[in-house]
């Protein structure tokens, strides 16, 4: 929101000599972002001056439009003669008073001023646009001054438009719609310095009639529970809106319109209550505010042809609708040139419904912006008086005596707010007198007033405010405040942020990160050392996914939750492996050029609980029973975490050293494996065997065995599922669930020994479908506790083994603790390792 300091001015006594530095503190500490403060003053140097327009010569030839124009600028360029400049601009005429730069000046942004010859003419200077001053962003056409202007040409143009003036630009949150109007950011100034406030909300205003100046019917007093409205006849077409009124707007980035719709947003701005002013000659018959007809349609002002729904509120006439309640009016009931009765409408709109229809129909107006955020419902019969005189005022016309008071506002409820609850939640001591005051500050009504909390400090229970209860009615214009939270927030904010200490909590000993954020952090840390670049993916994907991952009919990864309002139709469901999001974003990568790519992601996936029904229907009147909980949960999907990467390209690269490495099935089923070990699960409990399961090549698939229970899968992707994909060949991958891992184990500290260790390596022939890891284990068990390590280093088949045979070539480690083995020790445990070998697999050394 943009407003001037000047106009703010006429509601709160700020003091005259006030910097801007300091203005800029008090907001910030009221809890408003200040976006940018601009002295207007300092924005505009050099001679910026009144000219009327003597001569306009057109010139043509050229691409577009251009005028040779002389301007009268007084005695202001030193010889009292026109100015001559060439403008494209096309909204002024001869004799109009226009503002002109001249040579020597520089404009906001630092753009220079000088005398040049253009298209054929000299141009010394400019006429300046409100964009070019830096006014508004509106590139429309010139500024053209009003009549009842009464600078002449020479004169400086700085208080004309509104140069010498200070312009907040503040950003509102959404929980401070009040603050949206002038006469809301007055009410907080007045708390910041403690000046009088003059509330032009409370402007004394005629109430409703018993005969309505228009019949109007509300079908509907939830979407709007007030409404009013007030014809002025004979209204003045022709009437101009007041420079000061149309630069006030401009200031406001509001460009001028017409004298009634710039009087409906002049007393937005100025009251923060949305209006509409209707051309009554154009309406056809009685008024009806009701919600939409699904398939109705409707012409706003800004030409779009909309097509509405039930959610949305509207007014109607014979015709149908002719305005999209409380965002924005229709094309057939406004007030165009020649209007001279207009009806002015000021309603109360339910804030949900508004939001809704704004977003629905991405129509986010200066009125629904405001709506959304709560307007005070008590205002409407004030901003309609203001509205009507000012209309009188600046374009003739006769009021009517009847005034329309559709009334349905409901009292606001009291809240029960023990007075020492600021001081408990904050830690700051606000004595109870201090917590009223600083409430009905803010405009609220307390049932117990400070002098009677106040006349015995002594007592138990009153210096304090234990067992103290108040009463506190909110304003109407505070919406936002619905709970004792809201005001003890109310009370820190309006007696100083900065008296509350920054005092860091003291963290209980024997907490910290949980067993499951350890691991998760174990295992990300561990992939991201192997050279793994971590990816969030969204959670949501294609039905067409499973088919492209070649999963199975009756593969319980196929049903997925539906989501009920998906971002798009095109991902409506919520994913149950990693694989698909995650192979989406490797395939982006590729598209944009990266070629060698490992990539991980840690998240959640989502199961459905096939047959569980629905949740049941749980209010907010009071706190769910613990069934209702229960019952609510067996719904809710099982959403275990996975850990899932992908490879593709080189993992190694190719240079000056030598040919790269592809990455392969073995670098996935590897990762895997790093990924149990972070995790902090023994090797001995881990088993690798070889697996079909989709989307996985049956040939080179691994599933990997937790204490006998499948954890995951990794391996090399299937050709189809590679081609369906748009991947590169030989692409892999590797999916864990994190949940299903047992707890980590305690770890023992290793024994170390400072002896040697005796090496030997054998080899052992066997059938090629016997898993390598088997022989790892069998070795182990035989060559009991002296093994210290084994690790197959060679695989060999060939014709001299015979079809079906592959040798194992495994390098064993042997140390004793407490001395150096002898070599008669070491070969008896390799002997006995390869004797259980024998026995368990059919195992024979190669050669013997």
């Amino acid at each position: 929101m943009r407003v001037s300091v000047s106009w703010l001015r006429e509601y709160v006594d700020l003091p005259a000599d006030l910097p801007t530095g300091d203005l800029e503190q008090a907001l910030v500490d009221l809890g408003i972002e200040v976006e940018s403060i601009v002295d207007l003053r300092e924005s505009v140097t050099g001679q910026l001056v009144v000219g009327e327009v003597r001569e306009i010569e057109e010139l043509t030839g050229f691409k577009k439009p251009i005028r040779f124009c002389r301007v009268d600028v007084g005695a202001a360029n030193g010889t009292g003669e026109p100015q001559e400049i060439v403008c494209g601009a096309r909204n002024f005429a001869v004799g109009d008073r226009v503002v002109v730069i001249l040579p020597g000046g520089v404009l906001p942004g630092g753009f220079a001023i000088g005398a040049r010859k253009t298209y054929g003419h000299n141009s010394a200077g400019m006429i300046c646009s409100a964009k070019e001053l830096g006014l508004s962003d509106d590139h429309s056409g010139i500024i053209v001054l009003g009549s009842d202007v009464t600078a002449k040409p020479g004169d400086d143009a700085r208080p004309v438009v509104g140069l010498d003036d200070v312009v907040l630009d503040l950003e509102i949150t959404p929980d401070r719609g009040y603050a949206l109007s002038l006469r809301g950011l007055a009410r907080e100034l007045s708390h910041a310095f403690d000046v009088p406030l003059r509330d032009a909300g409370m402007a004394a205003a005629p109430g409703g009639t018993a005969t309505p100046p228009y019949p109007v019917e509300v079908r509907d007093t939830v979407g709007c529970d007030r409404f009013t409205a007030r014809l002025v006849r004979g209204v003045d077409p022709t009437a101009p809106t007041p420079s000061w009124m149309a630069q006030r707007l401009v200031t406001a980035g509001i460009r001028s319109i017409s004298l009634p719709v710039d009087i409906t947003n002049y007393v937005m701005l100025e009251l923060g209550q949305p209006m509409h002013a209707f051309d009554a000659d154009r309406i056809a018959g009685p008024l009806v505010v009701r919600r939409a007809e699904a398939g109705e349609k409707l012409t706003t002002l800004d030409g779009v042809n909309r097509v509405l729904t039930a959610d949305d509120m509207v007014i109607c006439d014979d015709t149908g609708p002719i305005s999209l309640a409380a965002v924005m009016g229709g094309e057939t009931s406004e007030v165009v040139a020649d209007t001279t009765t207009v009806l002015f409408e000021a309603a109360h709109w339910d804030p949900a419904m508004v939001g809704r229809t704004a977003r629905r129909h991405k129509l986010f107006s200066e009125a629904a912006k405001r709506w959304e955020r709560g307007v005070d419902p008590a205002v409407a019969l004030v901003a309609l008086e203001r509205a009507v005189r000012l209309l009188t005022e600046h374009g003739g016309g006769t009021p009517s005596a009847e005034i329309l008071d559709i009334d349905h506002v409901r009292p606001r409820t009291p809240i029960s707010l023990p007075a020492d609850l600021p001081t408990r939640r904050v830690g700051v001591e606000y004595p109870p007198a201090r917590v009223v005051a600083l409430l009905e500050r803010v405009g609220c009504t307390v049932a117990q007033g400070a002098d009677r909390l106040s006349e015995d400090p002594g007592a138990v229970g009153v210096a304090s405010g234990a067992g103290v209860v108040l009463s506190v009615t909110p304003p109407t214009w505070r919406p936002d405040l619905t709970d004792p939270a809201d005001l003890v927030e109310e009370v820190v904010r309006l007696d100083g942020y900065d008296k509350v200490p920054s005092v860091l909590p003291t963290a209980p000993p024997g907490r910290g990160l949980t067993p499951r954020q350890r691991r998760r952090r174990a295992v990300a840390g561990s992939l991201a050392e192997r050279g793994y670049v971590e990816v969030l993916a969204h959670p949501f994907v294609s039905p067409e996914l499973a088919d492209q991952l070649g999963l199975p009919a009756d593969d319980p990864r196929r049903p997925a939750v539906r989501l009920a309002n998906p971002l798009s139709e095109e991902e409506p469901l919520l994913r149950t492996t990693l694989l698909g999001p995650l192979l989406g974003i490797l395939k982006r990568n590729l598209g944009r050029g990266h070629r060698d790519l490992a990539l991980y992601e840690i998240g959640a996936v989502f199961h459905p609980r096939l047959g569980a029904g629905s949740p049941p229907a749980m209010g907010v009147d009071r706190r769910p029973t613990d069934a209702e909980f229960a019952a609510a949960d067996a719904v809710v999907p099982a959403q275990p975490v996975h850990v899932a990467a992908v490879l593709a390209g080189d993992l190694d690269p190719a240079g000056w050293w030598g040919a790269g490495r592809p990455a392969g099935w073995a670098d996935a089923i590897e990762s895997a494996r790093d990924v149990l070990a972070a995790a902090g699960i023994p090797d001995e409990r881990v088993e690798v065997r070889a697996a079909e399961y989709a989307p996985w090549h049956p040939g080179r698939c691994a599933e990997l065995r937790v204490d006998g229970a499948v954890v995951g899968h990794a391996g090399e992707l299937h050709p189809v599922v590679v081609a369906s994909l748009e991947l590169p060949r030989r692409t892999s991958a590797m999916e864990l669930d994190l949940d299903a891992l047992p707890s980590t184990p305690v770890t023992p500290a290793p024994a170390v020994s400072g002896f040697p260790p005796a090496l030997i390596d054998v080899a052992l022939v066997l059938d090629d479908s016997v898993p390598a890891e088997q022989v790892r284990r069998a070795l182990e068990a035989g060559a009991g506790e002296l093994l210290e390590d084994v690790r197959l280093f060679d695989v060999y088949a060939g014709a001299q083994l015979g079809a079906g045979r592959r040798s194992l070539a495994y390098k064993l480690t042997f140390r004793a603790p407490d001395r150096t083995l002898t070599v008669e020790e070491a070969v008896a445990a390799r002997d006995a390792a390869v004797a259980v070998a024998a026995e368990r697999l059919g195992a024979t050394l190669r050669g013997a």
